[in-house]
């Protein structure tokens, strides 16, 4: 790839997952201006086809050609990917451009090998099909892809936005509707905002606790 080497992207994609594992971001409007100040640059718009190809959602708009519409229900762009990845506060936002690029310069070596035309007015992953999305995106995690660590990294990221708001405080996340975790049915905290999970995930338990276990759980 050109620009910024493998390594330093590689290394940009675990500090912005590690950072949000610790908290997410410090603001929690953050994510939201990212996105918002977002404008429709083919950067912008090339992570944003990558993030649908991962967890697909439906048309935002009539004549949407980034979301490729593939479902129904909301997918990673609604559920906010791009403003986690595009916060300023994380350490992979400069480096989006680079990824974005190197993305779409797979998808024209793709559809050259195919004889796909590709809309010059889009960016090239833009271009394709959603099923060419598909199969373009499958093949990043290629064991001997070069790339594939990079991509490993931004599926992480792109889950993480949809299946549990990694970029806003979970409480907050649930109390605005968050689309992904309306969708996965996340529960509702108890009153006082904490999670306790009282009943037995598979109705009884599977096993008798240690005599020693102390009472928050952890072996003595």
């Amino acid at each position: 790839m050109t620009g910024p080497d493998r390594r330093s992207v590689l290394k940009a994609l675990v500090a912005t997952l590690a950072a949000l594992s610790v908290g997410g971001l410090d603001s929690p409007v953050a994510a939201a201006a990212a996105a918002t100040s977002a404008s429709e640059s083919w950067t912008t718009q090339t992570l944003e086809a990558f993030a649908d190809t991962l967890i697909p959602g439906q048309h935002r708009f009539p004549g949407d050609v980034v979301v490729a519409g593939a479902v129904t229900g909301p997918g990673a762009v609604q559920a906010g990917a791009i403003g986690l990845l595009a916060s300023p506060e994380l350490p992979v936002a400069p480096l989006l451009p680079a990824i974005a690029a190197l993305l779409d310069a797979r998808a024209v070596a793709y559809a050259a090998l195919r004889l796909i035309w590709l809309p010059p007015t889009r960016p090239p992953f833009v271009g394709l099909s959603f099923a060419d999305r598909t199969a373009l995106v499958g093949g990043l995690f290629d064991p001997d892809d070069l790339d594939r660590p990079i991509w490993q990294v931004m599926s992480l990221l792109v889950g993480l936005a949809f299946d549990t708001a990694g970029q806003q405080d979970t409480v907050e996340a649930l109390g605005q509707g968050h689309p992904g975790l309306a969708w996965l049915r996340f529960p509702e905290p108890d009153p006082d905002g904490l999670w306790r999970f009282p009943d037995f995930s598979y109705g009884r338990p599977l096993a008798v606790p240690h005599p020693n276990t102390t009472a928050s759980g952890s072996p003595a």
